[in-house]
């Protein structure tokens, strides 16, 4: 008897222990889309993030992309600008960071010893933000 109270004992532990684990998921595209567009483009994706005064043009706001594309999310001009390596002459000058660049640089210096494709990298890291800007939408 007291050992099928030890077990049932464990049992809820590991169950308590799932779902706190369940209830903390990892969100790379938010997580990516916090620490490196929200200073500007604002936690909300609505353009009001703190360094918008001290740029000459205002961040975009990221939730109308869709509606100003006839209801459609422009997902590889989004994942275009954000990667930033290509030149598109439609953005005009380049106040937002080139990213592409900047996520290369970041996979040398955390695939120190191990091969790796950093282009796989880059291409992981844009795709999951690119991903979250959608959730932000308008609907």
């Amino acid at each position: 008897m007291m050992r099928n109270a030890l077990g049932w004992v464990v049992c809820a532990g590991l169950l308590v222990a799932g779902a706190a684990v369940a209830a903390d998921k990892v969100d790379p595209g938010k997580s990516e889309y916090d620490v490196n567009c929200a200073v500007c483009h604002g936690l909300t994706g609505k353009g009001d993030g703190p360094y918008k005064l001290s740029l000459s043009k205002a961040p975009s706001d990221l939730t109308l992309l869709q509606r100003k594309n006839n209801g459609t999310y422009p997902f590889d001009r989004v994942y275009e600008v954000i990667d930033g390596r290509a030149n598109i002459a439609a953005h005009g000058t380049r106040e937002m960071p080139i990213w592409g660049r900047r996520y290369t640089t970041r996979a040398a210096d955390y695939y120190v010893d191990v091969p790796y494709d950093p282009e796989a990298y880059v291409r992981g890291r844009i795709l999951a933000v690119t991903e979250y800007v959608y959730r932000l939408q308008v609907k």
